[in-house]
């Protein structure tokens, strides 16, 4: 006695296989979105950098551990 696994539960129909994936494609369709450029001109060129404000009291604490926040 032999047996062979499908890879659907039952033998499904051709007809049902082909809806399924058209499904699974509508819903993948649905899912994507554009690719980012990759334009310079459309990334801002000028970046102003982050501050970071050190407080009094860390400062206090920073310098009697003898560590330097400058």
């Amino acid at each position: 006695m032999t047996y062979q696994r499908l890879p659907y539960d039952d033998a499904a129909s051709a007809e049902q296989m082909t809806s399924d994936a058209r499904k699974a494609a509508a819903v993948v369709t649905a899912l994507r979105r554009p690719a980012p450029s990759i334009r310079y001109e459309d990334y801002p060129r000028e970046v102003p950098k982050p501050t970071i404000e050190v407080s009094e009291a860390a400062a206090r604490l920073a310098a009697a551990l003898h560590l330097h926040l400058d």
